[in-house]
Order: structure tokens, then sequence, then C-alpha cells
């Protein structure tokens, strides 16, 4: 489990445990049914802030995914053209592994957040209008943006990494809290090998292949 989670879970956590030793000197039902719900949400809690541990790829020049989740659009920034970025966006259910992972080995060279709303993740509009946070990431061969974008129940974006920092493939970076989006820029010389509605798993599944570099 990650760091961040620990209050979410301890909190519901001490507090039902301690209606539920009220309940022994005091047996009223209420009690009861209020702990038994306080330790649900502690369980639900530690799932969803569960960090399981990811085999990355070793073969060169992949990018991988970085986020958990479902694949919902793949399309070109610009139009049709054929020099455009592409941009890949992932949608993260509240029951998705929610931490983020590098898509490439590389350095950020650029941390960008911004205020915004919170509307439906799985909306094409989300990554114009809701808060989200960019990391610019430079790659030997190439240079990705991955955007962190906050959803209807997401309100808490998490960042580990600043400017300058280094990056392994797959390696953790940050997270979002509770259900969200995460959004993946290409530049023209990858090849997009996942397809609409693919589950993907962050740090394991290939997006993208460089075949030519920048």
């Amino acid at each position: 489990m990650v760091k961040d989670g620990y209050p979410w879970v301890l909190v519901p956590l001490v507090a039902g445990l301690a209606l539920g030793l009220l309940y022994l000197f005091w047996p009223a039902l209420p009690l009861l049914a209020l702990a038994l719900v306080l330790l649900l949400l502690a369980a639900f809690m530690a799932y969803f802030f569960r960090d399981p541990r990811r085999t990355v790829p070793k073969e060169a020049n992949l990018v991988v995914s970085p986020a958990d989740g479902k694949v919902t659009r793949i399309e070109k920034l610009s139009g049709e053209g054929a020099d455009s970025p592409t941009v890949v966006s992932i949608f993260l259910s509240p029951f998705d592994v929610h931490v983020n992972r590098a898509p490439i080995a590389g350095r950020v060279v650029d941390v960008t957040y911004t205020k915004g709303r919170f509307v439906a993740a799985t909306s094409d509009n989300a990554s114009l209008v809701n808060e989200q946070n960019a990391l610019t990431i430079k790659g030997e061969r190439l240079t990705v943006v991955c955007k962190q974008i906050a959803g209807v129940l997401a309100r808490r974006i998490v960042c580990w990494k600043q400017p300058g920092d280094s990056l392994e493939l797959g390696e953790r970076f940050g997270l979002i809290k509770f259900g969200s989006r995460t959004d993946l820029v290409l530049p023209k010389d990858v090849e997009v090998l996942v397809r609409v509605g693919q589950r993907v798993s962050g740090g394991v599944t290939v997006i993208g292949r460089c075949s030519d570099g920048e």
C-alpha cells in the first residue's frame, strides 16, 4: 500500500474498532452497524491504495502504460495530420490501481499543475477543463507528456517527482484519488499498439514502440 493511503485506512479502522469495543459494554445495534460500516470502509481504502509489484518489460524503445484501466480514446491531437502527436486516454475506475508509473525512462523536464473542474473523466473535454498535473519526460529517443487528470470523484492529484528528477521505465511517480484518467501524449514516431476498449496495466502493458526516434 502506498504511504498516502495510511490516513485513509487508519482513521476508519481505529474508529470502527473503538465503536466495536464500545458495543461490548453498551450493546446498541446502531453502534454495531456503524462499526461495521467503518471497518468495511477501511478495507476498501486498503484495497484502493494497493501498490502491487509489476514486472516491467526489458525490450528497448517501448512505451508502457502509465496507469491501470481501460483505453477510452486514441486520436491525433491536431486533426488527421500524420505528424501530429497522438493522445491515448486511460480511464481508471475506483476499483483500479491508482498508482501512476513512468511510460518511458528519462528525466522529468517539466511538471505543470492546473486547477480546474471535476467533470466525468470519460469525457473528451476532461483533458481541457479538469484539474490536472502534466509531467513532461524526456528520454534518449523521445519525449512524452503524461497527464494525471481528476474525475468526478477524484479530488487529489499526488505527484512525487519534480523537474530534474530521473525516472526508470515503470517507476512510480504519483497517484490520483479516487477515480480518474491518465492521458499519454506520444510523438509521431511512436507506433501505438493498443486499441480502444482494451484493459491495460501500469508499467506492464506496452502502449507503443518507438521506431525512428525524434
